[in-house]
């Protein structure tokens, strides 16, 4: 057979293992149990990175989180210090509406957010629009959180456009007491080299 001959195949070979993708009920049955509300309620603290498409990674920093949970709603009020100096917050407020399902929105998510969760595995799609290098790019973000044995949990995000994975995030999650500002320490460390 030609090269030519070969090169459709292998397109369409390509764009097939990319509309693959593993699906959150494929850990039914899994343990520990990951309950978001359970896991989140109280303070947590994160440590995360961002990389780009080679693996590069672009930005560290650390979200101190807050959350509480009422009536089948829970509230993540996440304060963000990257290694830059720079701050964010956002708020996710999530509803149950399934023993597997929840929907969220967040203040800087567009619209409503379908989340959904199966033995010790969490995920969401959603758009984010992410400022890179001064302009405004909306990306998809498939979010995968795993609650580990030792009660931390492993969050790995895929930043897609177009279909392309142009960069991942990856924290990990940790139960903490913690004082305000807390997270002050990265810029700090950072500053003194």
């Amino acid at each position: 057979m030609k090269r030519r001959a070969w090169l459709p195949l292998l397109a369409s070979l390509f764009l097939l293992a990319g509309c693959a993708s593993v699906d959150v009920e494929d850990y039914a049955g899994t343990t520990p149990h990951f309950d978001i509300a359970e896991y989140f309620t109280g303070t947590t603290r994160a440590w995360g990175m961002v990389q780009d498409y080679s693996g590069e990674v672009q930005r560290r920093f650390t979200v101190d989180i807050t959350g509480t949970f009422e009536d089948d709603t829970l509230t993540l009020d996440e304060t963000f210090l990257f290694d830059d100096g720079e701050t964010d917050r956002r708020i996710w407020v999530f509803e149950r509406t399934g023993p597997h399902h929840w929907l969220g929105t967040a203040n800087d998510v567009d619209g409503e957010v379908e989340a959904r969760q199966y033995g010790h595995a969490f995920n969401m799609r959603y758009p984010l629009v992410i400022d890179v290098g001064g302009r405004s790019i909306r990306f998809t973000m498939d979010d995968w959180m795993y609650l580990q044995p030792d009660n931390r949990v492993i969050n790995r995000t895929a930043m897609r456009k177009f279909g392309l994975t142009l960069g991942e995030i990856t924290l990990v999650f940790e139960k903490v007491d913690i004082e305000p500002n807390a997270n002050e320490h990265l810029a700090t460390q950072e500053s003194n080299g």
